[in-house]
């Protein structure tokens, strides 16, 4: 068997989601919400083509501009025939397809500014909960969409036993200062080291 008979023998495993695109009701209101609430950076947008079909008005988002991983982690498409959002957001039994996305912050300090910048605007957190591998407080688009905002625990807490770190979740304060309160001695997951 050659080296390309070999190679194709077995399929080959992406690296992670390149991207999300979302239906959204409202361009304008929707990129304002990624834009000053979570922080993304607007890169392109389509733009309508001369003698071209109609295009639907879509924009895209990056988390580190121009310069990011990818091209872009997240593109908006305007539909404004969309149902309505549910009158409240929940982390299970929604009538959306979406159950939330999570975004992630470069450190636990650039985090903590996020969500203490998102109090400051007077928004609301639907959430706030320490898994065995993120911090996180949850919020919601104009559309319905949960957005879960993260930063990553260290590698070494969770990386022996994932899947006791997914288990894991202890419900913090989702008001006030206290929501802003960050524990680190945070547990370790597998086998002692």
């Amino acid at each position: 068997m050659g080296s390309v008979e070999a190679a194709n023998s077995r399929p080959g495993v992406p690296v992670g989601v390149n991207h999300v695109v979302l239906n959204v009701r409202n361009m304008d209101e929707s990129h304002q919400f990624w834009t000053e609430v979570v922080g993304l950076c607007l890169v392109g947008e389509f733009r309508q083509r001369p003698g071209g079909p109609p295009t639907p008005r879509m924009r895209f988002y990056s988390g580190i501009g121009t310069a990011g991983v990818h091209h872009h982690d997240l593109a908006l498409v305007e539909n404004p025939n969309l149902p309505p959002p549910p009158s409240e957001w929940k982390m299970w039994d929604m009538p959306i397809a979406i159950n939330h996305i999570a975004i992630t912050y470069p450190s636990r300090e650039a985090w903590l500014n996020r969500l203490g910048y998102l109090q400051n605007k007077g928004l609301e957190f639907d959430r706030r909960i320490d898994h065995g591998m993120t911090h996180s407080v949850y919020i919601h688009d104009p559309n319905g969409y949960g957005v879960e905002l993260v930063y990553d625990l260290p590698r070494e807490v969770w990386e022996n036993d994932i899947d006791a770190a997914l288990n894991f979740a202890e419900l913090r304060p989702h008001e006030g200062t206290a929501a802003l309160v960050d524990r680190t001695d945070v547990p370790r997951f597998g086998p002692p080291s």
